[in-house]
């Protein structure tokens, strides 16, 4: 039988699998109503890679300048379209949502990011077991690069709960979820896999006795809720969990040395989530007002910050060494870099590094002011700030606060910042947050310096230091605070 070319193309393009495909995992979902908080839209939707990954990379040159992303195919970059991706939260305006109700008029009608990134899975036996793509999208305002892939095979979830609910009343409706025009194009999906509907109700949230929201979520859910990469300590809680990284049992043995070859870059972004919060009615701060922020230090690389604490004999003490590799990740030497402290007070309970960083108030002339006692830390990767980086660990998700940094029995413990990710500290505590109450309104600067004793062995101080503006206002106990861009970046 002859086959035209015409007809053989058709073919082929029928048999052709979808390098992405948009599947419902049913044709109809009940959600709950919450009184305060309203519908959480996660209809039960995902993405679906063909055989091959889908990878995109998204990066920015500075903070002046616009995020610029690519698709990776065949280890080349395609741009995605212009205005496609305005922040590392994902593709922005990927989805486009509409839910109508039983008269047939369109109660929600709005666009959806989608990350790739997440606690994906694989939806067919041939594909590989594992993915290596990192686990979520950054909320951090300062990141700089982020990597976000699906594995060939693999599902990711097109909801997350940094999606705004809806209020939608009790009853039925029709919710239709398809991938803009853009993004058909760019990635070739054809109309057939682009587009699904499902039948929604809507019912009461039952009272689940847990007293919150995210708590009724997880007894619907049967599991706890997972926090996700961004979400910052406060001052001390991780989002982190698994098996924690094993220090060594006893002090390095040898001439200590610090080898020329690769070492951490760390890098002090600006501060963000800035204001000004009265202290406590009915305690010692009552009167004053308190500068509060959010910090982050994190790990430009090319090589992974190691340190182990080993406990001095009788004392709530340990002293500190720096763990150093060479490019193939051999361990080729060791140094002592000051010590590690217990602390015992509460959302602590663990062990810290000293001397990590330093975050200062400084006048319009930058002249300190005011100084945080915030200088000892518990190292943990919070957040994602640039997965783009040579040697990025892109799952440094392996441990939390309590595993990571010991009890108060710890004879060692082991301390880790990965490439490309960061640790944020909420600096909300009296004594940890900036005292205003006695400075007269007018300009400063919130400074945070990585390693301000120089004791950790880095590839470069010269990025050590960060500024932000701040314009303090107001009267005692109704202070104000203005935060000026940083570049693009408004994030006060």
């Amino acid at each position: 039988m002859l086959v035209t070319a015409g007809a053989s193309g058709a073919a082929a393009q029928r048999t052709a699998e979808s390098p992405l495909k948009l599947v419902a995992g049913s044709n109809s979902v009940t959600l709950e109503r919450y009184q305060d908080d309203g519908v959480n839209l996660d209809l039960g939707t995902h993405l679906v890679a063909g055989k091959a990954p889908v990878e995109v990379r998204a990066t920015r040159a500075s903070y002046h300048d616009p995020i610029v992303a690519h698709q990776l195919v065949n280890g080349r970059p395609k741009a995605l379209p212009k205005g496609a991706v305005t922040d590392f939260a994902g593709l922005g305006r990927f989805l486009h949502v509409t839910v109508t109700d039983a008269t047939g008029k369109k109660v929600v009608d709005r666009d959806q990011t989608v990350c790739l990134n997440g606690e994906g899975s694989r939806t067919r036996p041939d594909a590989p077991d594992t993915s290596p793509y990192p686990d979520g999208c950054s909320a951090n305002p300062f990141t700089v690069g982020a990597v976000w892939g699906l594995q060939g095979g693999w599902s990711a979830s097109t909801f997350s709960y940094d999606t705004e609910p809806v209020d939608l009343p009790v009853g039925t409706y029709t919710a239709k979820v398809s991938v803009n025009r853009a993004y058909r194009d760019f990635f070739k999906i054809p109309a057939s896999d682009a587009s699904v509907s499902l039948a929604l109700t809507v019912k009461e949230a039952e009272d689940c006795g847990h007293g919150t929201v995210e708590g009724c979520r997880a007894a619907a859910e049967g599991k706890a809720v997972k926090l996700l990469p961004g979400a910052a300590k406060e001052p001390d809680v991780a989002r982190a969990t698994g098996a924690a990284p094993t220090p060594n049992a006893q002090r390095p043995a040898g001439k200590a040395s610090v080898p020329k070859g690769p070492k951490p870059d760390l890098r002090a972004l600006p501060a963000w989530q800035i204001s000004v919060q009265p202290g406590e009615q009915g305690t010692p701060n009552e009167g004053k007002d308190f500068l509060q922020f959010s910090a982050n230090v994190w790990n430009a690389g090319p090589s992974t910050l190691v340190l182990d604490g080993f406990r001095q004999p009788g004392k709530d003490l340990m002293d500190a060494y720096q763990y150093f590799y060479d490019t193939s990740g051999k361990q080729v030497g060791f140094q002592k870099t000051g010590t590690m402290e217990w602390d015992a007070r509460d959302g602590h309970n663990h062990w810290h590094f000293t001397d990590f960083a330093r975050y200062s108030l400084l006048n319009a002339t930058q002249s300190e002011v005011v100084r945080s006692q915030k200088e000892a830390f518990c190292l943990a990767a919070t957040d994602a700030i640039d997965y783009t980086v040579k040697n990025a660990n892109w799952h440094p998700m392996n441990t939390d606060l309590h595993t990571a940094c010991g009890n108060q029995g710890s004879l060692s413990v082991r301390e880790v910042l990965d490439v490309g990710s960061g640790d944020t500290y909420v600096q909300s505590l009296p004594g940890q947050s900036f005292d205003v109450t006695d400075l007269p309104n007018g300009t400063y600067y919130v400074q945070v310096v990585a390693n301000p004793e120089k004791r950790l062995f880095e590839a470069s101080t010269a990025n050590n230091e960060s500024l932000r503006k701040v314009v303090l206002g107001g009267t005692p106990q109704h202070r104000t605070v203005q935060v000026p861009p940083v570049g693009v970046i408004d994030a006060p």
